[in-house]
């Protein structure tokens, strides 16, 4: 019973052609004059549903749907004795309607495939090491979880023991497999290719990465872009105007063109059929649906559709550098020391150890397997660096604080294009670190195609201008500005946004919040963080700015298909209202101009399900 109701529209066209076609054939087969009987029951199969959908719209809302109109033109076209044009009209429309459905079947299917890699159970292990098959709704922050080989991981969590490559492709779209290691966090719903590993929960199931893509997605889905929500605008207004101007077309038919009775009504049934807005209805819809599953399926995640539309618009584009321009992987180049290395290192871990900037992290990386850090309390100091006091003595890593003289060897770093971190003690400089950070992935090409599309690009950075010169000239950057605070980031987007109109900003989500908030569109490289899904109307779940290029030139498709199917809908419609008052057109060739044309729109809108370039 439940697959019949999922599967009305599909039914009910099935029976519609079905009395049509048997229709057909007892009249042009047999003969025999009760044709329309069957003509009639194809059009209350067909039409049955769609006119009660229509009905509840108009006494409900108060909003007149296309859908009425259809239906009326074929009860009108049956009542003048051509309920077989009637049946076609029918038949047409609710194949339509059953395009459109698919349509947003496949955008469903998004969540669906989501949802299927959330496995419903998982292996819980107890104090005792034994496991316990428990659904996974059940996992509470802290249980350990046990997850084999070819099984999909649950839920979010730490890797506890193990190490294993996962298919993370249903978070960022991508394929290639990624290692995992002990301490790295894994995410719900992907799948482990490896050996055995064991994690513990850090998020309840409602807040996994995976629960906010699916959030997500279905926002989008149930959202309109601006060209939709003006065609919806003016759709209710449309419609009563025809409704109004049919029998008034139909007088003057008469009365004004001395046309007879019989030919003034057959003329303002065509015209009810013709003048139906129904491909310029659905000339959004299906393409921004199709534009949304294929962002989805590749790991790009749109808030609203307005977003998707407007990214085709935008005329200048800021990149964050650490994590968004450059891989943010640094590795530690050179160092300077006024003092013994080995008394100031121990400090140094300790205070980097406790930050998740990526300098920090390759800092660590650099000297944790020969040195042993000092446990502190430390003090994070906004957009400058952290410190500790410890035993009286003031410990501090970060940017250059004051006026202190510089060694040679910082300045040659720095021209260098290599990132200086500051090391002092009581405020006095007693070292510096030299790190050096790569171009992210594809950010070249990525940068010199939207030079290409005419659209600015400008890098906005804290790091020093000698650094961001250096990265600038490799990405072929328009333009760079450095060793900016956040409030000094949103002033620059804001200056684009005065100078070019709709901009984008694109970050890692976390330091560049306001600088995403501000920007006409903030687009998130977020690798599954939270904070980037929060922050941004846009994520690209990996940091590959190919995935940039690649929506771009989607939201650039979807624009110029929706304007096609503008122009289409309009032009059939004037023809076919032009053919009518010339008296060269019938009710059937009405029915499948309007109707054919309507299905041609949808199908163009679903070739934005197709994977490519997106151009």
């Amino acid at each position: 019973m439940n697959k019949m109701r999922e599967n009305t529209q599909l039914i009910s066209t099935a029976s519609c052609i079905l009395f049509l076609i048997v229709g057909l054939l007892i009249e042009f087969g047999m003969g025999w004059p009760y044709s329309w009987l069957f003509y009639l029951l194809s059009v209350v199969t067909g039409g049955l549903e769609i006119a009660w959908n229509g009905l509840k719209e108009l006494f409900a809302e108060k909003h007149f749907n296309v859908d009425l109109l259809m239906i009326l033109a074929a009860v009108s076209a049956g009542l003048i004795g051509d309920w077989r044009e009637g049946a076609l009209l029918i038949f047409i429309f609710s194949l339509s309607h059953l395009l459109e459905e698919y349509t947003t079947d496949r955008s469903a299917r998004e969540i669906n495939r989501l949802l299927d890699r959330q496995p419903k159970k998982a292996r819980k292990i107890l104090a005792s090491g034994e496991y316990l098959l428990v659904e996974t709704s059940e996992l509470i922050l802290g249980d350990r979880v046990a997850i084999f080989k070819g099984e999909n991981i649950p839920i979010d969590g730490i890797i506890l023991e193990g190490a294993s490559e996962l298919d993370e492709s249903v978070i960022n779209g991508e394929s290639v497999p990624r290692l995992k290691t002990k301490g790295q966090e894994v995410f719900g719903g992907t799948l482990n290719l490896g050996d055995a590993i064991e994690i513990q929960v850090n998020r309840k199931r409602s807040e996994t990465v995976i629960a906010k893509i699916i959030a997500l997605v279905e926002e989008a889905q149930n959202s309109q872009t601006k060209t939709e929500s003006f065609i919806q605008r003016i759709e209710n207004r449309y419609v009563l105007l025809i409704v109004l101007a049919v029998p008034l077309s139909i007088l003057f038919f008469h009365f004004g063109l001395s046309w007879t009775w019989n030919e003034s009504i057959y003329r303002g049934v065509n015209l009810l059929v013709v003048a139906s807005p129904c491909a310029l209805v659905a000339s959004s819809t299906p393409a921004l649906l199709s534009a949304i599953s294929n962002g989805a399926r590749h790991g790009m995640l749109f808030k609203g559709g307005t977003y998707l539309e407007e990214l085709a618009e935008i005329k200048s584009l800021s990149f964050d550098k650490t994590g968004t321009l450059t891989k943010g992987e640094f590795t530690v180049t050179d160092t300077y020391w006024s003092i013994d290395e080995a008394q100031m290192i121990p400090f140094v871990l300790g205070l980097e150890e406790k930050s998740t900037h990526p300098l920090a992290k390759g800092i660590v990386n650099h000297w944790n397997q020969t040195f042993v850090s000092q446990s502190l309390e430390t003090e994070e100091i906004t957009a400058m660096g952290i410190q500790s006091l410890y035993q009286g003595d003031t410990y501090y890593i970060g940017k250059k604080r004051g006026n202190t003289v510089e060694p040679a060897e910082f300045l040659t770093w720095k021209q260098q294009g290599k990132t200086v971190i500051y090391v002092e003690k009581n405020h006095e400089l007693v070292g510096g670190i030299a790190l050096l950070d790569t171009l992210n992935t594809n950010a070249k090409e990525a940068i010199q195609y939207f030079n290409q599309q005419g659209i600015h690009t400008v890098m906005l950075t804290g790091d020093n201008s000698y650094t961001a010169e250096t990265i600038a000239k490799e990405a072929e950057l328009s333009e760079y500005f450095a060793e900016l605070l956040p409030p000094e980031k949103v002033a620059h987007v804001k200056n684009q946004k005065d100078l070019y109109g709709k901009n984008a900003m694109v970050g890692d989500g976390v330091n560049d919040a306001p600088a995403l908030a501000t920007a006409t569109i903030g687009i998130s490289m977020g690798e599954g963080t939270d904070v980037a899904i929060e922050v941004s109307d846009v994520v690209i779940m990996e940091n590959n700015l190919a995935k940039l290029v690649y929506m771009h030139r989607l939201s650039k498709k979807m624009k110029r298909i929706i304007k096609q199917n503008i122009i289409f809908s309009v032009t059939v419609i004037l023809t076919l209202i032009i053919l009518n008052l010339m008296q060269k057109l019938t009710i059937p060739l009405a029915v499948i101009g309007h109707e054919g044309s309507t299905i041609l729109v949808i199908l163009n809108g679903l070739r934005l399900l197709k994977d490519g370039k997106g151009s």
